[in-house]
């Protein structure tokens, strides 16, 4: 690109130089001048990356009209459907140690942001960098890990329930040596966001995340390994007077109000997740064999009938009974990776366990029991597991084609109408992706 741009330059200076050589006295300094000027726009050209990618796809789910974390619910009407996953335009402008990030995600919902963000290092040590503006939260492995490039489809349930949309609005430190150092491997991420996702900001609360993490090669460069510890500790707007965790009174675990007083609208319900992420990716004869997990665990105010975490504006609820209540609960989640290319072919294999369970401090029969001034446990306190079945074709460096099956099993209830045994709601996908 830079080649032919350095090319149109010259013949524009061959058709232009005379004309410009009449009309200035000194021919010489001219051209000098509209050289060095042309270069300028050539090196400033050539700083602005422009790169995409759009993943179609066609998808069959088991029965009509299914909640599914496969891409989104299925319509009532619907087990089957054509559509735009991702259709991503990234711009990035590379300065000197500063970069401009705007990203669009365009499908036949609409035109959406995705990244709105710049950033700048230190020029003495150049391992210190500022991050401003909406971008990836800094926690795990699989948030920051591009869907152009992760081998299953969609992210793991827990991590599209705790961290919808994967983007925050924020400021974010980060020191990393130079890659010269022979301390670039270590890694620390910390910052302040909004916590409301991509919504603008609405209360006074900040929320900070946090990773330390390295990444390593073995001398021979046939492994590479890593690790990251990740934490967050945050806060979700009391809208309502009412707060509820779980407690047993008679043999019966279920969900009781705390005690009067303990919290008042305009408070803030702690919001705690701590994780641990591993990867390993072995060459060997065969191919490449990639190993990743993720194990993550905490505390999760959400509502009676889910426990994603809240994006909506409550401050400017009048009426205390419209707003939602908060429910309190304990998770935990996780997922593991098997990944292996066949060596010498364009095909690579995939399989992917994830699991989330959004309230361990009740499981099975319990769930949907109630009892005197308790407020009932629904299908949201439900674990659910997946284990997917996937292959990948790379057709060519732009082109690749993903068969992946989604096999998905709840936890069963006999006291939830709809959760008496496991759903049908599995999920076949389909998908081709183009990437620039």
């Amino acid at each position: 690109m830079k080649k032919n741009l350095n090319l149109l330059s010259i013949v524009f200076l061959a058709f232009t130089m005379n004309a410009y050589a009449q009309e200035s006295n000194n021919p010489i300094d001219t051209l000098a001048a509209y050289v060095q000027k042309m270069n300028t726009t050539v090196t400033n050209q050539s700083k602005l990356k422009i790169s995409g990618y759009i993943q179609f796809q066609f998808q069959k789910a088991d029965t009509l009209g299914i909640n599914s974390f496969a891409g989104g619910n299925f319509d009532a009407k619907t087990d089957n459907r054509f559509n735009v996953r991702r259709g991503r335009v990234k711009f990035a402008y590379a300065g000197t140690l500063s970069n401009y990030v705007l990203q669009f995600d365009v499908t036949e919902k609409g035109l959406g942001i995705k990244d709105a963000y710049m950033n700048f290092t230190d020029s003495w040590l150049q391992a210190f960098t500022v991050t401003g503006g909406v971008f990836n939260k800094p926690f795990g492995y699989e948030i920051a890990y591009s869907s152009s490039q992760r081998e299953s489809p969609e992210r793991a349930r827990f991590t599209q329930t705790l961290f919808p949309g994967e983007r925050d609005l924020g400021a974010m430190l980060t020191f990393q040596m130079p890659k010269a150092s022979p301390w670039n491997f270590f890694k620390i991420d910390a910052g302040l966001f909004a916590g409301n996702g991509t919504n603008p900001e609405f209360d006074k609360k900040k929320d900070f995340i946090g990773r330390v993490g390295i990444v390593k090669l073995t001398p021979n460069e046939k492994i590479k390994y890593s690790f990251g510890l990740s934490y967050y500790n945050g806060g979700v707007y009391q809208g309502s007077v009412n707060t509820y965790k779980i407690w047993e009174d008679n043999g019966v675990k279920t969900f009781f109000k705390t005690p009067i007083g303990t919290d008042t609208i305009g408070s803030f319900q702690k919001r705690e997740y701590k994780g641990f992420d591993a990867q390993i990716t072995i060459e060997t004869v065969i191919g490449l064999t990639s190993l990743r997990g993720e194990y993550v665990m905490g505390i999760q105010p959400g509502q009676s009938k889910t426990s994603t975490s809240p994006t909506t504006d409550f401050t400017k609820v009048t009426a205390p009974a419209t707003a939602p209540d908060t429910y309190i609960r304990n998770f935990k989640g996780g997922y593991i990776y098997f990944v292996q290319s066949i060596s010498h072919t364009p095909i690579t294999l995939v399989v992917k366990y994830d699991f989330y369970d959004p309230n361990t401090k009740i499981n099975g029969n319990n769930i949907g029991l109630t009892t005197t001034g308790a407020k009932v446990s629904t299908a949201a306190d439900l674990k659910y597991t997946t284990l997917g079945l996937g292959a990948i074709l790379a057709v060519s460096n732009n082109v690749k084609i993903t068969a992946y099956y989604d096999m998905v099993k709840n936890e069963s209830s006999s006291n939830l109408t709809g959760f008496r045994k496991d759903l049908k709601d599995n999920v076949f996908t389909l998908r081709i992706q183009y990437k620039f």
